[in-house]
């Protein structure tokens, strides 16, 4: 090699590999990640509703990166499904939580999703039983891995008044896990977070008590003139005793405080507000975001859900809670902003899943809509197999849109293709059907469904916890939800839209059009704070990232959008 040769060989690997490369600048993690889920939420709501909110809805639609496409693609959309999906990146059929509850073969009992004999209720009121844990749930959630992966373990806070969801959120370990508990009168949490009350949460009950808001009258805040549609409209339910209209009035049976004044409690705003309030003293008392770590604070708040199957989407009811939702939000991102300051929190608010409009109010505007009774359907196919099978019991039980037959039943219709046919015909004679799957048709991976229906079925779907026959009703009926009010858990637009927001730190405010849902939320927060999620389905939500800018480049403005 001729020393020409040399000279030109080292000019070139000094050009393409720089002895002096700066090494690439990390993404600065934030100190505090919360998530804030609002139970029942549609994502029309924003459209509808969204003028007349100020607070903190209003400042995530100003300053927070909005998805405005966001859904989930899974039919099963409710709650404790929705919130595992949130808190672990993944998809029922990968997380295991298939629904709020599914029928045990093996015991021939349903199964809560979050019970648990091993445990027991830690009561901040009166003695209760029961317990609740994550063994359901079949990987990590966000907070799991945020105490495994970072050098300096998160201090985790997850709290609602539903303890599927408070416990859900937590994932295996919490400082603080609590919920509302009917029996207990008062706060609870299992003895799978600890086995005693936290000192400052008992604290706060004391200076908080709920009874204290015995007699008080829940009242428009905004004018009548702000809130759309009909108020008293056709299949409303309000509980007993207690008016279809404005104000309602928290109260018991009688003038005492009873059980049904603690359901007229938690079905009220005024139980979202106490959650707002315990969360901002727990950022105080836990110094959340304000030590070497990042920590993590979840809350789900659930008064919507209540009053949505109540009064259903279009109700004065659910408009209000929304209005006094968008002040308790705001007073929560102000406790934020001045306690742990706004260039160190993230933050993501989305829902759970939506709601189907009261169907009586839709037949009235001339459109296909009823209900189910899952009584009737179980009794069709009864009779379908009973020729077939002989006489007996055939069917077990049915959870939602999941129908379970008694042991070695399925078998035999598998066997036997005219009794299967007679089956699945019973059903699809029902009126409100569109569909049917078998268990066993629902074996293919998630990406080979044909359709859209058959995708979101098979996202739900897990051997062994799901149902035999899995029911698709028609778009506006409901499967089992009484004779009045309503409920959700389809794949159709209004149970699958939900809000989706980022806000804080490394967040790029605007509106997205592009795919998103809210298994996106954990992937992207995980990746904020350099972790990873083990079994994530979601992605990272890149295009609301800002740039981390490069070394010794001063970090640029937000793009106006």
């Amino acid at each position: 090699m001729t020393r020409r040769t040399l000279v030109v060989l080292i000019a070139i690997l000094l050009v393409v590999i720089p002895l002096s490369a700066a090494p690439p600048t990390p993404r600065p993690i934030p100190k505090l990640v919360v998530i804030l889920v609002v139970d029942q939420m549609r994502a029309d709501y924003i459209e509808k509703f969204g003028q007349h909110w100020t607070g903190g809805l209003r400042r995530l639609l100003d300053e927070g990166a909005w998805f405005r496409e966001a859904a989930y693609p899974y039919m099963t959309t409710v709650t404790c499904v929705g919130h595992s999906t949130i808190v672990t990146g993944s998809f029922p059929n990968t997380h295991g939580i298939v629904s709020n509850q599914w029928w045990d073969r093996a015991t021939g009992k349903p199964v809560n999703c979050v019970a648990d004999a091993a445990e027991t209720l830690v009561s901040y009121g009166a003695p209760a039983k029961g317990g609740t844990s994550t063994r359901n749930l079949l990987v990590p959630a966000l907070p799991d891995e945020l105490r495994v992966q970072l050098p300096v373990p998160p201090r985790i806070v997850s709290m609602s008044v539903k303890d599927y969801t408070a416990t859900t959120m937590a994932g295996r370990r919490a400082d603080v896990a609590v919920w509302f508990n009917a029996a207990a009168r008062s706060l609870a949490s299992s003895s799978f977070f600890g086995a005693a009350p936290v000192p400052f949460v008992a604290e706060f009950v004391k200076a908080h008590p709920v009874e204290a808001e015995f007699g008080k009258a829940w009242r428009k805040l905004l004018p009548d003139s702000d809130y759309l549609y009909a108020d008293d409209a056709p299949g409303e339910n309000p509980p007993a005793g207690n008016a279809s209209t404005f104000p309602h009035v928290l109260r018991g049976a009688g003038d005492t405080i009873d059980a049904d004044f603690y359901t007229a409690w938690v079905e009220s705003p005024f139980s979202d507000v106490f959650l707002g309030q315990l969360a901002e003293t727990s950022i105080d008392r836990l110094k959340l975001g304000r030590g070497r770590g990042t920590d993590y604070l979840a809350v789900s708040f659930s008064a919507l859900d209540f009053v949505g199957h109540r009064y259903g989407p279009r109700s004065h009811e659910v408009q209000d809670v929304l209005a006094r939702l968008d002040q308790t939000i705001w007073s929560l991102l102000a406790h934020l902003d001045r306690s742990v300051g706004r260039a160190n929190y993230v933050l993501a608010l989305t829902a759970d899943h939506g709601v189907a409009p009261i169907p009586e109010q839709i037949a009235a505007a001339g459109l296909s809509a009823g209900r189910i009774p899952t009584a009737d359907l179980v009794a069709r196919v009864e009779r379908a197999l009973e020729p077939m099978l002989g006489a007996g019991k055939h069917v077990a039980h049915m959870v939602y849109n999941d129908l379970y037959f008694e042991p070695g039943v399925f078998e035999r219709l598998q066997a036997n293709p005219a009794a299967m046919r007679a089956a699945m015909d019973a059903v699809r004679s029902m009126p409100g059907v569109a569909r049917v799957f078998r268990s066993d048709e629902l074996d293919h991976p998630f990406a080979s469904a044909e359709d859209r229906i058959e995708r979101a079925a098979l996202a739900t779907f897990l051997p062994g916890r799901s149902g035999d026959f899995i029911i698709v009703p028609q778009p506006y009926w409901i499967v089992g939800a009484g004779s009045k009010g309503t409920t959700h858990g389809t794949p159709y637009g209004y149970d699958l839209r939900v809000p989706l927001f980022l806000l804080g730190k490394g967040i790029r405010k605007g509106q997205f059009l592009t795919p998103a849902a809210p298994v996106d939320i954990a992937p992207t927060l995980a990746f904020l704070c350099g972790i990873t999620l083990p079994a994530a389905d979601g992605r990272v939500l890149g295009e609301a990232l800002l740039p981390v800018p490069a070394p010794g480049q001063a970090p640029s403005a937000p793009r106006k959008q």
